[in-house]
């Protein structure tokens, strides 16, 4: 299901809310792994342009978008304990080892007295907040059997660089001899790039701008919580990328897999569909690090976001 197709769209965030309506209306009723339920279908495809400084925000609910953008920063930090996380005020990754403390302990500590005790003890989070060898880990420290680490991002960077045309320019986080020990296997998980652009139309004309452009795959799709998250986080991801490769952004395009609302997530899309889409925001990196590394929160702006307000629903655990 092609959701930038079939037929003229008036604003892009249009196949974010015909996705839900397809869902809804179509999805089959399953009882998954948190034991909530879901509607899901399988196989999705949304495709949203980037060249223009635009940013896939959604604002037919607000999305803390910072927050996103520090989960990013700390995927590809390597780091797998939510204490830098927790600092930074960022508590989105906080509800597994909470579940986990609670189940092993029988302690029914708060969320706040939890966070509070990862974020100033350090040999406590050491044993509680590690979610195991997760996204970060992946990307920057795969394990292969000889024991040696490999840096996927710094592989891509180098290979957009040096030889744009490959069709070798990916990474990905589902190590098979570490998904058991995750406290959540990778939803987004795949992510491929392309690079376009660069040459001459006419003797008379400048060469188009080269623009890289970002397909990343979902296996699990959580529609009401996760998804406004995901492609806020991949366009950002791509235009970090494109500005330590010397190019433009091109275009994201999102592939869904078990793609899912859950039960109790009804009355939250509801509502949101109710909605009327607003004006997409616009996104500046407004230095330049010398690596990817370097990137701090303060380096993202977006500039006229004016979403709807909130929808609170829970987390499936």
């Amino acid at each position: 299901m092609d959701l930038s197709l079939g037929g003229a769209l008036k604003h892009p965030e249009e196949q974010y809310l015909n996705l839900v309506k397809y869902v809804m209306k179509n999805g089959e009723r399953k009882i998954d792994r948190t034991g909530v339920g879901t509607l899901s279908v399988f196989g999705s495809m949304m495709r949203f342009d980037l060249s223009d400084g635009t940013v896939p925000l959604l604002t037919t609910k607000r999305i803390y978008w910072k927050t996103a953008a520090k989960e990013m920063l700390w995927f590809l930090t390597g780091e797998t304990n939510i204490q830098p996380l927790v600092r930074a005020n960022c508590p989105i990754w906080t509800d597994w080892p909470l579940d986990k403390y609670r189940k092993a302990t029988g302690h029914d500590i708060t969320q706040a007295d939890f966070e509070q005790r990862i974020a100033e003890d350090d040999e406590f989070a050491a044993r509680w907040g590690d979610l195991g060898p997760v996204y970060g880990k992946q990307w920057r420290r795969w394990l292969g059997p000889d024991g040696r680490e490999h840096d996927q991002i710094e592989t891509l960077i180098l290979t957009l660089k040096n030889n744009p045309t490959s069709r070798r320019m990916l990474f990905h986080g589902w190590n098979v001899a570490e998904v058991d020990e995750m406290a959540l296997p990778p939803c987004h998980l795949y992510y491929q790039f392309f690079v376009s652009g660069g040459a001459k139309v006419s003797d008379e004309q400048e060469a188009n701008p080269k623009r890289l452009s970002c397909m990343m795959v979902q296996r699990s799709v959580d529609i009401g919580l996760g998804l406004g998250f995901n492609l806020f986080n991949t366009a950002l991801l791509t235009r970090m990328i494109a500005q330590q490769t010397g190019l433009e952004p091109g275009e994201l395009i999102w592939v869904g897999g078990d793609t899912h609302l859950y039960l109790n997530h009804l009355e939250m899309a509801q509502e949101q569909l109710s909605r009327d889409p607003k004006p997409w925001p616009k996104m500046k990196i407004i230095r330049h690090p010398d690596s990817i590394d370097g990137y701090r929160i303060e380096d993202f702006v977006v500039e006229g976001y004016d979403p709807h307000p909130p929808i609170k629903a829970d987390v499936a655990v």
